[in-house]
């Protein structure tokens, strides 16, 4: 430990894993309602340097440890004293995670994620990838919705969705989220709070490629409410509630991430419009940017599943083929004209 002990309290500490910019912001507001919270990830001198600062000044500079939030080095002690479990890492770490902690899980042990995004070799939802590394016993959740982790890590008011087919697992990490700026409303629906997570920030780069080109605002809005029903088709055709697009986790997290240049994937689409490349685009970003391989992902499964969805497809072709933007938009503008 980083030489202190837990703060006494009535849980169980949870843990979370990962401790980039979203991972820290969850695992302060889980220590901000005073629940006992360890943060460990994969960077042991990162690490350090978080647990003597109290601050994750790479990811999350500003937002300060509360008492409750202590640094766990060793992943085997964070899962052994942890009943309940978060990842929150990159998609393209998910399954690795995953297969980190099988081992070190016992039969009592329920997991939560933050990862958002169909798996690229696979085209499988989080939860299928879970399932499939872990097995079928263990109680399963996802959080999603439309916050931005500088904003968690202030304490400004924010509201996200807790997905489960596990209501009382669902019903157990919002009440120990929410707090007095701090709502989770729960849902049965993990696959359409996952597809609208795999699919929005696709999504936000077309939206600020468009914005990057002057296209206007009713460009803009026509991205995102055209872009929604793209979603919405997406989940319906993979089992999803069709309710749950008009929700926190769908069309919330759709607005947020295609408006707002905290996004991002909106600056990388910004980016793209300039006239800089994939490569010198996610450079400049200095971070994942999700939205490139969820891309693919979201192509490759939508040609799966047979439906269609023109916006997701001609970033891709941006992104992966080098479609010229005006040409992408032109074949966007010339599709058959048909009923919304």
């Amino acid at each position: 430990m980083s030489g202190n002990e837990i703060p006494a309290a009535g849980a169980a500490p949870i843990a979370v894993l990962g401790a980039g910019s979203w991972g820290t912001a969850l695992a302060i507001q889980f220590a901000r309602t005073g629940h006992p919270t360890l943060l460990w990830g994969r960077d042991p001198g990162h690490l350090a340097l978080i647990a003597r600062e109290r601050e994750n000044k790479r990811y999350l500079p500003g937002a300060a440890f509360p008492a409750a939030l202590l640094i766990e080095p060793s992943l085997a002690a964070a899962v052994s004293r942890s009943p309940d479990l978060l990842i929150a890492v990159p998609s393209h770490a998910f399954r690795p995670t995953l297969e980190l902690l099988a081992p070190l899980l016992g039969p009592e042990q329920r997991l939560a994620w933050a990862t958002k995004g169909f798996e690229l070799a696979t085209g499988r939802l989080p939860h299928e990838v879970a399932r499939a590394v872990l097995g079928t016993h263990v109680p399963i959740a996802v959080l999603s919705g439309p916050t931005f982790a500088a904003e968690v890590g202030r304490g400004l008011p924010t509201a996200m969705t807790v997905a489960s087919p596990d209501a009382l697992f669902a019903e157990s990490l919002a009440k120990t989220l929410s707090g007095q700026n701090f709502r989770a409303y729960t849902s049965p629906d993990i696959v359409g709070v996952e597809v609208g997570g795999a699919v929005k920030n696709v999504l936000a780069i077309g939206t600020g490629i468009a914005d990057g080109m002057g296209y206007g605002a009713n460009t803009r809005i026509a991205l995102i409410t055209r872009g929604l029903a793209e979603m919405t088709r997406l989940g319906v055709a993979l089992g999803a509630q069709r309710e749950t697009f008009m929700g926190l986790a769908a069309l919330g997290d759709l607005v947020l991430t295609c408006t707002d240049d905290q996004s991002r994937n909106r600056r990388f689409g910004l980016a793209i419009a300039s006239g800089r490349s994939v490569a010198e685009a996610q450079r400049a970003i200095g971070q994942v940017v999700e939205g490139v391989p969820a891309a693919r992902a979201v192509r490759d499964v939508a040609l799966a599943a047979k439906v269609e969805m023109p916006i997701a497809e001609q970033v891709y072709a941006v992104l992966h083929e080098g479609r010229d933007v005006r040409e992408a938009v032109r074949s966007l503008m010339g599709r058959e004209l048909k009923q919304e």
